[in-house]
């Protein structure tokens, strides 16, 4: 008997595939982090990771789809706990902290994602066994799997042990080699331009089009009308807002200079006004469905017939539901300590108890809601797409409020400080509970279609969990000293990372609190938000028109160009090699392919940017490795994009033969 998963018939639960499980989920947290401060997106890490281990693993003795199923659950932690990253950089840039503190980021990370993992197991035969939700990544998980192990699947799978690991394995190499040889200088980083528009008196506007491997993945992942929104979200900021604003408050300088101020002060509010309202448009309109669907769900559960846990298949087999109770019992006890030691050390000592009390009783049922919702939403529209930051933009707000209402007024004058940082704590907490029920239901769906033990899966997330906690807060704090965050005091605006959805939930938080907020500018992007969710749903009376999602344009408005410009790229690309791929005989294998090839340019690019942040940490230098000067700008500019674009041609031209050879 396997003294790990408890049955003689297969492995399953094993020491392998838990190593191989967390090393997986190493690299891919590392460059999540990284790639979603930047871009303000993830990538799901499920597929690319199910890719390595059916590789490794068919190298060893006695592998099953099983056990590649729980390296792919370990792994997914990397694409889910990685979320936090769009609250906890917001105690930097609101200034309460300096740095990532690891044991209470780690704390953070650990009890939030643990307790979202214990939360949705009693949702798991709800809202996956007895449900008819269509949880798409899931699925297509479940059918990379098969199709490696050998078990069917679609006809036009690729056989992804091969041709699918060196799409991951040379998009990575690519993409690591053109990010190293931007950081000699001998290719751009970027194409930027700025100017003056009307004159010396007039307002100010330009672009920075990143030349970013990472970036055009990016697009090419998120499909071409998100792309298009952005492009519209992008023109919106930077072809009326910059230009407009810049000449209303019109002030010298540098061009450059004038626009970015003119972006930061006033057009960056604009966009949160958009995501904000757009945010809560998305998850307006899954009310009814989640509600009648957890209500049928709920029902048919019920109504299952009862029997013994030897009686149910092994599909069925939850962790106990008391053990379940207990451990979600044991994370409040470190989350109420964590709540308390950051109340007695930021001058909050005359409320702490209430604020401990209070806080967990907050953590106990907004997290719980948001677990039902995240789970709902990732099985109705997918993980990836589901609109995470509105969870977040909700909770900060109704957290603001409630400490407003409840303690600011026993707290004397200049308190607002630390009562926004406690807002933002208290969110990231919650947050990362949403982030693990966003992706854990998805992962137990592919469980339930490859025959696994739920249990074991449940295991295999809280072992991912733990090993994500321990890595996303040493990477924040290697990117914080190099970049910094954009709003952050102190922070660089031309190196700083956007880190959007942090920045858009701690300017709320603040100004809930402080009311100082430009209420006026958030307006402007709510009318506009408004705007284009009407024109998206006169698009989406056509069944198969175009389409313009409101979340993708609030995005585009609020990020910078030297991110949006290159994602548009991406997309428009990948729209078009998806197309040519449906012409071929092939077409969804070489589809899944390109899907593989833009995860590994996300993680080649987003690793090296890690590690060499980790160079620039070390040797004092901003450029170690330069090579040139600033004169060779306009060489490297030409010579950079030349090869950025015969790279693309060539990569994408042999993902197609492969497609071929392997059909």
């Amino acid at each position: 008997m396997n003294a790990i998963t408890g049955t003689a018939s297969r492995r399953e639960l094993t020491l392998r595939g838990i190593v191989i499980g967390i090393v997986i989920t190493i690299v891919f947290t590392a460059a999540n982090v990284y790639f979603g401060l930047k871009a303000g997106l993830t990538f799901s890490t499920s597929i690319p990771a199910a890719v390595i281990s059916m590789a490794i693993l068919k190298a060893m003795r006695d592998a099953t789809i099983q056990e590649n199923n729980i390296v792919q659950t370990v792994a997914s932690a990397a694409g889910t706990l990685s979320s936090i990253i769009f609250v906890l950089p917001g105690l930097i840039i609101v200034g309460y902290w300096s740095g990532f503190p690891f044991w209470i980021s780690a704390g953070i990370c650990a009890t939030g994602g643990i307790l979202g993992v214990m939360y949705t197991i009693p949702l798991r035969r709800a809202l996956v066994t007895d449900s008819d939700l269509p949880y798409p990544e899931g699925v297509a998980c479940a059918e990379v799997l098969k199709v490696g192990a050998g078990e069917g699947g679609s006809k036009e799978s690729v056989e992804t042990g091969g041709a699918g690991l060196k799409a991951v394995l040379w998009g990575s190499i690519v993409s690591a080699i053109f990010y190293v040889i931007v950081q000699t200088k001998i290719f751009a980083a970027s194409v930027t331009s700025y100017f003056r528009v009307g004159g010396d008196k007039g307002g100010a506007t330009g672009f920075d089009f990143g030349l970013s491997f990472a970036l055009f993945a990016i697009g090419h992942l998120v499909g071409l009308w998100v792309g298009v929104a952005m492009l519209a979200g992008a023109v919106i900021g930077w072809v009326w807002a910059v230009p407009y604003f810049t000449h209303l408050h019109w002030s010298a300088g540098v061009a450059a200079d004038v626009a970015q101020a003119g972006w930061s002060h006033y057009v960056r509010f604009i966009g949160a006004g958009a995501i904000g309202v757009a945010a809560i448009w998305t998850l307006a309109k899954l009310v009814k469905p989640l509600v009648g669907g957890l209500a049928g769900a709920f029902r048919a559960s019920r109504a299952r017939k009862s029997g013994t846990l030897d009686q149910l298949p092994r599909t069925e087999h939850d962790m106990p539901i008391g053990l379940v109770g207990l451990i979600s019992l044991l994370c409040f006890i470190p989350i109420a300590y964590l709540l308390w030691h950051f109340a007695v050390n930021n001058g909050l000592e005359a409320v702490t108890w209430t604020l401990v009390i209070g806080g967990v009783v907050f953590v106990v049922l907004l997290s719980f809601l948001v677990s039902a919702v995240c789970g709902y939403m990732a099985g109705l529209i997918g993980s990836s797409n589901s609109p995470l930051s509105g969870v977040g933009i909700l909770v900060v707000v109704i957290a603001a409020l409630l400490l407003v209402v409840g303690v600011k007024p026993f707290l004397p004058p200049g308190a607002e400080k630390p009562l926004v940082g406690f807002a933002l704590f208290v969110t990231a907490i919650v947050f990362a509970v949403a982030s693990i029920a966003n992706n854990n239901l998805q992962d137990l769906k592919t469980g339930q279609l490859v025959d696994a033990t739920p249990s074991l899966q449940q295991w295999a997330l809280v072992i991912g969990v733990l090993a994500g906690a321990v890595v996303i807060p040493p990477v924040l704090e290697l990117l914080q000293n190099t970049y910094g965050f954009l709003g952050a005091p102190g922070a660089n605006p031309a190196t700083a990372l956007p880190a959007p959805q942090a920045g858009l939930i701690s300017a709320l938080a603040k100004g809930v609190i402080t009311g100082d907020v430009p209420w006026d500018m958030i307006g402007i992007g709510a009318a506009i938000g408004v705007a284009i969710i009407i024109l998206d749903e006169l698009l989406g009376l056509a069944k198969k028109g175009p389409r313009l999602p409101p979340l993708a344009v609030g995005l585009g408005i609020y990020l910078p160009t030297s991110t949006t410009l290159m994602v548009v790229v991406g997309a428009l690309v990948g729209a078009w090699f998806d197309r040519r791929a449906d012409r071929k005989p092939n077409g969804e294998a070489t589809k899944q392919l390109g899907v593989l090839l833009a995860s590994g340019l996300i993680v080649g690019e987003s690793l090296l940017a890690v590690i060499f942040a980790g160079i620039v940490g070390f040797s004092g230098k901003q450029n170690p490795i330069a090579l040139v000067g600033d004169s060779f700008v306009t060489p490297s500019i030409i010579v950079g994009g030349i090869a950025f674009a015969i790279t693309v041609i060539v990569l994408y031209r042999w993902i197609i033969r492969m497609a071929r050879a392997a059909a």
